[in-house]
């Protein structure tokens, strides 16, 4: 009998072992977006572009380009910022975060109603704008940008033993429309390494 008692005790126990455990509430954490959090060592955390697009910003309000203009703020467009890297790079929160900061600078203005391939961000405003003239007879108001901002992000790898060295490098050109010249460039550099574990027995 206590031979039978111990075997349905232990039958018991390890059921309970077998038993898949239910996902507790605590499975997901938030992460502040500024912090230092990597989750992958190889890749760029939203944190790290952030800063360096704060330090090419920082450069470009630091320069004297944007006091040349006659009629300050500078208007300044958008152009194509264009991703050369293997990874998934949400380019359009990345250049919506220039453009505050530019804007809130007091120095330069982003249009809305000038956008690559004749496309604008904000099609009513540009509507608005068109039939407001329309109806006044008035000849285009609207400003032309001053300048266009323009850049990429590549990414290089090199390769030593078992070490992988990952740089990415983000580059950003400011365009003065009426000469089409380059008048203000730089970039920021951001590496990684990467290092392959050797074969275990």
């Amino acid at each position: 009998m206590k031979k039978l008692t111990l075997f349905v005790a232990l039958l018991g126990a390890t059921g309970l072992a077998l038993t898949p455990v239910a996902a507790t509430a605590n499975t997901v954490r938030q992460v502040d977006p500024k912090s230092k959090v990597v989750v992958n060592a190889t890749q760029i955390s939203p944190s790290e572009w952030t800063e360096a697009a704060d330090k090419l910003i920082t450069n470009l309000l630091n320069s004297e380009v944007l006091g040349a203009i006659p009629n300050p703020p500078a208007v300044m467009a958008i152009s194509r910022i264009r991703n050369d890297t293997t990874m998934q790079i949400d380019i359009d929160s990345l250049t919506k975060k220039i453009r505050v900061a530019l804007n809130q600078s007091g120095k330069i203005l982003t249009t809305t109603t000038v956008g690559l391939g004749g496309r604008a961000e904000d099609p009513l405003a540009k509507e608005s704008a068109e039939y407001a003239q329309f109806m006044g007879g008035q000849k285009q108001e609207t400003r032309l940008p001053d300048y266009t901002l323009s850049g990429k992000i590549q990414e290089s790898r090199v390769k030593q033993d078992r070490v992988t060295l990952i740089t990415y490098t983000f580059q950003l050109s400011l365009t003065e429309v009426k000469t089409g010249l380059a008048v203000w460039e730089a970039e920021e550099a951001i590496a990684k390494t990467s290092k392959k574990r050797a074969v275990g027995w």
